[in-house]
């Protein structure tokens, strides 16, 4: 069971954002987010994104830093993953 986060490289808003994910259970990362102050509307599918300035906070509190391909990896491989065509056919 893992929290992970990867790097904030990409940009929106004026500002850069990483991901946060679960590789075990959205109850595990809404847990997480939660008891860090995430926003709820932070929460996206399967990922929380997160801007730059939480990233170190976020790892000190136990957020297992990896990068982009190994969340991916981790997240397809807990059954978790939202695909991009899940989320186009997706009502909105």
């Amino acid at each position: 069971m893992a929290i992970l986060i990867d790097d904030p490289r990409w940009p929106a808003h004026d500002r850069l954002w990483a991901h946060l994910v679960s590789d075990t259970s959205l109850d595990e990362l809404r847990a997480f987010a939660d008891a860090q102050g995430l926003p709820r509307r932070a929460f996206d599918r399967d990922h929380y994104d997160v801007p730059e300035e939480a990233h170190a906070r976020l790892v000190a509190a136990g957020a297992e830093h990896v990068d982009g391909h190994e969340l991916v990896r981790r997240l397809i491989e807990s059954g978790l993953r939202v695909t991009a065509r899940e989320r186009r056919d997706a009502p909105r």
